[in-house]
């Protein structure tokens, strides 16, 4: 079977609709498996709601495929799938993944492969094994029967209306082992009507002239066959073997974004689709797409609650930073003295570090995201530009936290409002039994010329805040009441200063119907979190037209 593009007429049993209905079919097909090989990261743990998140972003980014997890695995995958099935993405394939059946049983009766019929999706990616080791020491089974395995999962699959992407696990190890065993893992595999095989460098210990030949060879031994590329960063080498195997033939890149995964991670999208796509001449992803390449990798990283890479390749914050003076004095002039690309192609900017120049475009392609057409003479511009340079220099980050540079867009414009002012709040908590340890806060708030004093309590003093407040505003304010925090994230962001360091809270609101996120940055907690916490009922009553007669002053202290 021949894979080319995901046929527009072949809707996927949830309705998603198809990459090839709204771009032209690319000459590398791109396979995200963040919310699932990367969630495998040490230290790293998304929620049903974060990788909702990160699928719709990379929905947008217009990544064809997006691994969602191994439904029946645990809940939260199940779910995960549930949910995209009653709101599907735009533009990309959510993808199922599970192993072959196991020994001895037939696919039809393997309980593990029913979950992944469930969760409705066209496109499913099962893995089964290459080396003879693992099938004899790991699976405990015949070197004939793991065959069977993977011939008969993914028959049954098929007969089930799914197309199945086959990720040839420890393929490299298995190959480099027993050669013509691997290869007849793969016949297995395409003989019984697999779309795409990953050859996968599961341990991460194959070096790029290996990974080249070995493609080579297989191309020859499956001249029909569309093959991909799955590797791992155990060597430091998965972004270059990926672009070795691409340049062997494969035509499936997987990857996550930032390289979370498993020990040492997964190959970077972020760094493999610009090195693709700018360097090699492949068409990955739409150039607009491109350009949200940095913003997406914050925004992931923000979920991730893990500090971005500074010094990542093209997205980092230092990729196009110059501080030293001949470098400086030279980019000037000429940009590409000192950069080998255009930092907006990716969405970076070039910083000058001892200056901080540039970012006025950023700010005008981020208005624009929320319909608001400036100019780059007003000086509103320049005010919102300046703001944010500050704020950031202060430990803000507005990438994953729309809700708070939309607001401080209103506040540059003239066009914010307040709707309360808080004259007091105070949090108590008691050091008592455990079952007894909640937190009061109470809350002095005004509204145009009335005051109100509540208090309420909470399992921690953010949630005792946040009921207080809106315990007050609901009178004030009746659709308050709709308003509920679904997430909240803390970070350290000087951990050298000790006590006294600051931090940033990241606050994710719902009115059940629809997600804002804000920010807050202090060296008090409480502090950082009224802040995103304010900001998210303030936006939340924007979002329902509330409107009120008290203009904040302009222009903005910060």
């Amino acid at each position: 079977m021949v894979f080319s593009a995901p046929a527009p007429d072949a809707a996927p049993s949830n309705g998603q609709a198809q990459p090839s209905s709204h771009q032209a079919s690319p000459q590398l097909w791109l396979y995200d498996t963040t919310l699932r090989d990367g969630a495998q990261s040490e230290g790293l743990s998304f929620s049903i709601e974060d990788k909702l998140r990160i699928a719709r972003k990379l929905d947008r980014l217009r990544i064809p495929f997006i691994e969602g997890g191994w439904p029946g695995a645990n809940p939260k995958d199940v779910q995960f799938f549930w949910q995209l099935q009653e709101e599907p993405l735009e533009f990309s394939e959510v993808v199922a993944f599970c192993s072959t059946r196991r020994p001895d049983m037939s696919a039809e009766e393997d309980p593990l492969l029913k979950p992944i019929l469930a969760a409705g999706t066209r496109w499913v990616a099962i893995f089964g094994k290459s080396w003879d080791l693992h099938v004899t020491e790991g699976l405990k089974t015949t070197l004939d029967e793991n065959i069977a395995m993977i011939r008969d999962s993914i028959a049954f699959l098929i007969s089930q209306g799914r197309q199945v992407i086959y990720d040839a696990e420890h393929w490299f190890d298995g190959y480099l082992a027993n050669p013509d065993y691997a290869i007849a893992t793969l016949k297995a595999a395409h003989e019984a009507g697999a779309a795409w095989l990953a050859l996968c460098d599961t341990n991460g210990g194959t070096l790029p002239h290996e990974v080249a030949r070995i493609v080579a060879e297989v191309r020859e031994w499956l001249p029909a066959a569309q093959l991909g590329i799955h590797t791992h960063n155990d060597s430091g080498t998965a972004v270059a073997n990926a672009i070795a195997a691409v340049q062997g033939g494969a035509r499936m890149v997987q990857g996550t974004i930032n390289g979370y995964g498993e020990r040492c991670g997964n190959a970077n999208l972020c760094t493999l689709i610009p090195n693709l796509q700018l360097k090699l001449g492949l068409n990955c992803i739409p150039a607009a797409q491109l350009a949200e390449l940095t913003a997406t990798s914050r925004f992931v990283s923000e979920l991730a609650n893990l500090a971005p890479d500074d010094r990542a390749p093209y997205v980092g914050l230092s990729a196009f930073a110059h501080k030293g003076g001949i470098h400086v004095s030279a980019v000037e002039r000429n940009p590409q003295t000192y950069e080998h690309i255009a930092p907006d192609r990716v969405g970076n900017q070039r910083r000058i570090v001892i200056s901080d120049q540039s970012g006025l475009s950023n700010v005008l392609v981020k208005a624009r995201s929320f319909g608001l057409d400036l100019d780059k003479q007003d000086p509103a511009c320049r005010q919102i530009l300046q703001t944010l340079k500050t704020l950031e220099n202060q430990g803000y980050q507005f990438e994953a936290a729309e809700a708070s540079f939309d607001l401080l867009m209103r506040t540059a414009l003239g066009q914010r409002s307040s709707f309360f002012v808080l004259k007091d709040c105070r949090v108590h908590y008691d050091f008592g039994e455990p079952s007894d340890r909640e937190s009061l806060a109470t809350v002095k708030v005004t509204v145009g010329d009335r005051t109100l004093l509540e208090v309420a309590e909470g399992n921690g003093p953010v949630a005792a805040m946040d009921a207080a407040l809106r315990r007050a505003l609901v009178q004030f304010y009746p659709v308050v009441a709709q308003f509920h925090l679904t997430d909240y994230k803390v970070r350290i962001l000087d951990g050298g200063a000790g006590t006294s360091a600051k931090t940033r809270v990241l606050v994710e609101s719902s009115d059940g119907h629809q997600r804002w996120t804000t920010v807050g940055v202090s060296g008090n907690i409480l502090e950082a979190s009224y802040q995103a916490v304010v900001e998210a009922i303030e936006y939340g009553l924007i979002l329902h037209g509330i409107q009120t007669l008290q203009p904040l002053p302009l222009p903005l202290e910060v």
